[in-house]
């Protein structure tokens, strides 16, 4: 079942994804493929999921957050009921306010998993439930209650989440608002911007005061979530486009190819070049 609302005029895209045999992403930077935000909800047995390459457990009942730019794949996508809308639709950063998830559920380098309890699974059926009803309605109303019934699946996520992966006690919410809004910085700057002391200063915070509440909030620290993300860039320019390296050190912020080449081979042990070929011979089953 796929079931869809768009907006011609606006580009407004959501869509409803359960039972799909196909249902995945390629990334392919010179595609034009409809830009998602992602809620995956595995309703079936333990499987796995593929997100950039990398493998991960995907246990039953649990929830999955990606952002519009990742890849994915399933093991058994038929057991897999998904949410996407687009930023047209509904952009978490423009209405943070309303639903304060940006920077926390679709994240920029943690691949967020949340488990369901009884409770929350016969919640989020109803959510199924009700969007399924709201998507094969057709009237005037219907772009007004789907973006109300994306709210409140939304909101529901991120109290469930922040339940299971944020401190009850160490943290208070303005810290916490912090590291979200840290995050949205380096997904908005890291091809320019790769010091912590650049994203310290946004936030007007030290950088040792930003180490340190990462810490407290059991993260990897500043830098890493930085050089991450440029990574996961890094791979998948290298996998997805014959754009030259010097083209690409460029693009993600460095002055030299050399100063790509060291940061890449400190990584992955590989250097830009081997890493591509590599993948080539993969793909050619060599």
């Amino acid at each position: 079942m796929k079931l869809s609302l768009k907006d011609t005029k606006t580009g407004a895209d959501l869509c409803l994804v359960s039972g799909e045999t196909e249902f995945c992403r390629a990334f392919d930077s010179r595609s034009n493929a409809p830009r998602y935000f992602t809620i995956a909800w595995n309703r079936g047995d333990a499987q796995v999921v593929t997100i950039e390459g990398a493998e991960y457990d995907f246990p039953p009942n649990t929830l999955l957050t990606l952002l519009f730019n990742q890849s994915f794949s399933f093991t058994d996508a038929t057991q897999v009921t998904s949410w996407q809308f687009n930023r047209e639709f509904y952009c978490i950063i423009d209405h943070d306010t309303e639903v304060s998830c940006a920077g926390f559920l679709f994240g920029t380098t943690e691949h967020l998993f949340v488990t369901l309890d009884a409770e929350a699974i016969q919640k989020m059926a109803l959510l199924a439930s009700m969007f399924t009803h709201e998507l094969q309605t057709k009237d005037i109303v219907q772009h007004e209650l789907l973006l109300v019934l994306l709210k409140r699946l939304i909101i529901f996520i991120t109290r469930l989440a922040r339940h299971e992966y944020v401190p009850q006690e160490a943290l208070r919410d303005d810290r916490f608002d912090t590291i979200r809004k840290f995050n949205l910085l380096v997904e908005g700057d890291y091809c320019r911007e790769h010091s912590v002391s650049y994203y310290a200063g946004r936030l007007n915070k030290s950088p040792k005061t930003l180490a340190n509440l990462f810490a407290l909030y059991n993260q990897k620290t500043p830098v890493q979530i930085i050089q991450e993300r440029i990574l996961i860039e890094a791979k998948r320019l290298l996998h997805y486009t014959d754009y030259p390296i010097k083209q690409i050190t460029f693009q993600l912020g460095f002055e030299e190819p050399p100063h790509f080449s060291n940061f890449f081979k400190k990584h992955t042990s590989l250097s830009p070049a081997d890493f591509r070929n590599q993948r080539k011979n993969i793909e050619k089953g060599n």
